[in-house]
C-alpha cells in the first residue's frame, strides 16, 4: 500500500449536461485516477474528458436497486484515496442536496483521507428551470421547500414542514426520487386541506433528449401520472410556480372536428368520424383505413397514446 494518502473529491455533476458542469469540476474529472460515479449526472459525455488510464466505478442507484450500498461507498473512498489515488466522487446535481455527501465526507475525514466539496446545479432547481417553471417568482412563490420522496413514502409519511410547505400558496415544493411517493404525498396534502386545483408539473428526464413535462392538479396528479406512464428520474413541483402558461405561452388549442375528436395534420381519422361540411377531402384521396388525407397525412388512431421514454 502507498504511504502517501491521495484526496477525495466530492464533485457535483449538475443535471446532466456535460458544459453545467463547473470548469473545478471538470479539472478534477480530468486528473483523477479514480471516479466513482453515480447514476444521475454526466454519463457518456463524460467518459471523453477522463485519462485514458482512469478506473471508473459505477455505484449508481435505480429506483429500488441499491447494488453498492452507502457503507460499501465510503469504503471504496477511502481505499482508493489511500492507495495514493486522486479520487472523484462523481454525484448527481449538488452533493450537499439529498445527495449524502455529508456522510461521505464524514466518513473520510473520520479516515483521515483529506476531502473537498465542489458544488453542482441542484435538479431541484435546473430540471424545473428547463421545463419552463421557476420555483420562485416575484408575486407568486418566495420561498422553496425541497424534499426526497424516499422520506414521504414511509410509515411516517410526509413532515408537518411539508404539509406546511404544501398548504401555503406561496411556497414552491420540490420533490426529487418522488414518482412511487406521489399517491401517498397527495393522500396526505388532501388529506391536510391543500386545494385539490393546486397546479402540479411532473418533469421527467430534465435537461435531456427525453425530456417530457406532465401539467396537471394536485386532484389529478396521480391519475395523470399513471396515464402519462411517469417513471423515474422526475422532478415534481407542486406550487402555484407549476401554473401553465405562466413563462411560456401554452399552445394553441386545435379545433374539435366532432365533440371526442380533433383533426390536424398528422392526426387520424378514427372509423367512426365524420367530415364535417368544411372539411374537404381532395379529388384523388380514398378515405380508408391507413389512408392519406389531402395526400400528405397519415391516418392513424386519434389520441394514440405517447410511448413513455426510456429510463
Amino acid at each position: 500500500m502507498s504511504t502517501v494518502i491521495g484526496h477525495v473529491a466530492l464533485v457535483g455533476g449538475g443535471p446532466g449536461p456535460l458544459d453545467l458542469l463547473t470548469v473545478r469540476a471538470l479539472r478534477l474529472l480530468r486528473t483523477a485516477d479514480v471516479v466513482i460515479a453515480d447514476r444521475l449526472g454526466p454519463g457518456a459525455e463524460i467518459r471523453a474528458e477522463l485519462r485514458p488510464d482512469v478506473l471508473v466505478i459505477d455505484v449508481g442507484k435505480h429506483p429500488g436497486q441499491h447494488p453498492v450500498p452507502q457503507q460499501r461507498i465510503n469504503a471504496l473512498l477511502i481505499e482508493h484515496a489511500r492507495a495514493g489515488h486522486r479520487v472523484v466522487r462523481l454525484k448527481g446535481g449538488d452533493p450537499f442536496v439529498l445527495g449524502r455527501g455529508g456522510e461521505e465526507q464524514l466518513a473520510c475525514l473520520a479516515a483521515g483521507v483529506e476531502v473537498e466539496v465542489v458544488p453542482g446545479i441542484s435538479s431541484a432547481l435546473a430540471v424545473p428551470q428547463a421545463a419552463g417553471v421557476p420555483v420562485t417568482h416575484r408575486g407568486i412563490a418566495a420561498s422553496v421547500h425541497v424534499l426526497s420522496g424516499h422520506d414521504v413514502d414511509g410509515p411516517r409519511g410526509p413532515s408537518a414542514a411539508t404539509l406546511a410547505a404544501l398548504a401555503d400558496d406561496q411556497v414552491t415544493t420540490v420533490v426529487l426520487m418522488g414518482v412511487r411517493a406521489l399517491p401517498g404525498l397527495v393522500a396526505a396534502a388532501l388529506a391536510h386541506g391543500v386545494p385539490e386545483r393546486r397546479p402540479v408539473a411532473i418533469i421527467e428526464n430534465g435537461h435531456t433528449p427525453r425530456q417530457r413535462t406532465t401539467r396537471t392538479t394536485l386532484g389529478r396528479a396521480v391519475r395523470a401520472a399513471q396515464e402519462a406512464d411517469v417513471r423515474s428520474p422526475a422532478v415534481i413541483v407542486i406550487g402555484e410556480v407549476a401554473r401553465p402558461g405562466l413563462l411560456r405561452p401554452e399552445p394553441p388549442a386545435v379545433p374539435a372536428l366532432t365533440t371526442d375528436t380533433a383533426l390536424a395534420t398528422d392526426t387520424a381519422l378514427t372509423k367512426d368520424t365524420a367530415l364535417t361540411p368544411d372539411t374537404a377531402l381532395a379529388p384523388d384521396t380514398a378515405l380508408a383505413p391507413e389512408a392519406a388525407l389531402a395526400g400528405a397525412a397519415a391516418l392513424s388512431p386519434v389520441g394514440a397514446p405517447r410511448p413513455g421514454p426510456a429510463t
